[in-house]
């Protein structure tokens, strides 16, 4: 499984360097153009499949590669295999589909060890939307992994301890009955190194925000449950909360609870976006609360942005016990840095510590 990611910083007067693989000419076209009007990035060279592009790696020397995956003589998912292999701190980002072939080759691809992924929509028709649809998701995703000139790195909050020695629990408010967890860039990676180590007899019901569109949800939580000891699912509409089942918020819905005759159930809503994400984290951790109140586990991932950041505020003032993954095992340490910095976590610890210190709360 790969590693965390380090941040790279970007010279004065350089800018990021991007070649661009992908079989169409239209899309690398597209991707030129968007990059090109940024001026924080250089279009280095592009290539038709993935053949082409690893001969063109050594001799461009670019900061990141934007990769196709279905290209004929070489699909994207073979080249990831070699660029991982011949450059292990490559930027990689992955265009798919939203098709179910597009999601799944996109798990594989983040399993691979793709630094994240954008989506084609298709058949779009119209070139400003293409265009805009890239400037909004390609650039920030790429921008998250590298240091600008004049951008300073994320700092830990002062007066927290180091990993090794984190600061102890608060005192509990009665015995946790629910654990909630938050997480974006990086996240596949994550979910499949903290749920497959909960124990089949784990007693409480998980929630799980994870920001990915839809069908990759559902393809998400088909290959969590494989590897797992308790329940996955993709959350519907009025599907009953159990304890040892987690249940991930499907793409392009917020995911909510609310108490019926004794039972817990999932409400799922389209509601506005928040933090520019729906499904939202802090749109789970605030209806969490409002079941359960300060008797959870609530867990910040790796991920961009800042995303859980107030629901985690509103879980910590009921008396909610806060876990944050560390920088040194994120991918991106947007999320769990918000929280980090702000003085919520109780617990900063490794991504294979998450489930371990999970367990001693329970």
């Amino acid at each position: 499984m790969p590693g965390a990611f380090k941040r790279k910083p970007i010279k004065p007067g350089s800018r990021i360097r991007v070649l661009v693989v992908d079989d169409s000419v239209v899309i690398r076209r597209l991707v030129t153009h968007a990059l090109s009007e940024d001026p924080a990035f250089e279009v280095v060279g592009s290539a038709a499949n993935g053949a082409i592009a690893l001969a063109r790696i050594p001799q461009l020397n670019p900061d990141v590669v934007t990769l196709d995956i279905q290209m004929p003589e070489m699909d994207g998912l073979e080249a990831l295999r070699q660029i991982r292999k011949l450059y292990p701190d490559l930027c990689v980002i992955m265009f798919s589909t939203l098709t179910e072939r597009g999601a799944t080759a996109t798990l594989e691809a983040l399993m691979l060890g793709a630094n994240d992924y954008v989506t084609k929509a298709a058949n779009v028709g119209s070139l400003d939307v293409s265009m805009a649809a890239l400037r909004s998701e390609l650039i920030p995703k790429i921008k998250q992994f590298f240091l600008l000139p004049g951008e300073a790195p994320p700092r830990a909050a002062a007066g927290f301890a180091p990993v090794a020695a984190p600061p102890p629990a608060p005192v509990p408010r009665g015995k946790p009955r629910a654990l909630a967890i938050g997480v974006s860039t990086g996240g596949p990676n994550a979910l499949s190194v903290v749920i497959p180590a909960l124990p089949a007899d784990f007693p409480l019901p998980v929630f799980i925000v994870q920001h990915m569109p839809p069908l990759f949800t559902r393809f998400l939580a088909e290959r969590l449950a494989a590897h797992s000891r308790i329940k996955v699912a993709e959350a519907e509409e009025g599907m009953r909360v159990e304890a040892g089942k987690a249940l991930i918020a499907p793409g392009d819905y917020h995911m909510r609870l609310m108490q019926r005759d004794g039972e817990v159930l999932v409400r799922l809503d389209q509601g506005p976006p928040e933090n520019s994400c729906r499904p939202s984290v802090d749109v789970l951790f605030r209806s969490v609360e409002e079941v359960y109140g300060g008797a959870v586990i609530s867990v910040i991932l790796t991920g961009m942005g800042q995303d859980g950041l107030r629901g985690t505020q509103v879980l910590k003032a009921r008396g909610a016990w806060v876990i944050a993954q560390d920088e040194a095992s994120s991918v991106v340490w947007g999320m769990p840095g918000a929280v980090v910095q702000a003085g919520l976590a109780d617990r900063v610890v490794s991504l294979e510590q998450v489930a371990t210190e999970i367990l001693k709360l329970v």
